[in-house]
């Protein structure tokens, strides 16, 4: 699956002032790194969100978001964002600073 290049876009200059962010083709989509972490992403044109354990159920609670599942068994701390949840720079903004924030409460990635 290919993803939204204008939603990749937009994410690039969200992210823009942050420091060591990669991007890596992964899920079929395009994913945004943080330390090694993948903490948001593109499937398509909906917002793969890494918000973690803590955030998780009031995620979900959210208009236009849902639980992540590739495979029959959901991702827990992960959530797909339908596209009216992020359609405002602001919105954004909000998802890409949450994600990126967990990301950043993680230990380091150990090498290899």
């Amino acid at each position: 699956m290919s993803y939204d290049e204008k939603l990749a876009e937009r994410l690039r200059e969200t992210l823009q002032s942050r420091e060591e962010i990669s991007e890596r083709k992964m899920f079929g989509g395009l994913a945004f790194m943080s330390r090694g972490y993948m903490f948001i992403g593109i499937n398509g044109a909906t917002l793969m969100a890494r918000v973690g354990p803590g955030y998780y159920e009031q995620a979900l609670s959210r208009p236009h978001v849902r639980v992540m599942d590739f495979t029959g068994r959901p991702m827990k701390g992960y959530v797909f964002v339908d596209p009216p949840g992020f359609s405002s720079d602001s919105e954004l903004a909000e998802w890409a600073q949450r994600c990126h924030g967990f990301v950043q409460s993680l230990p380091p990635k150990k090498p290899g």
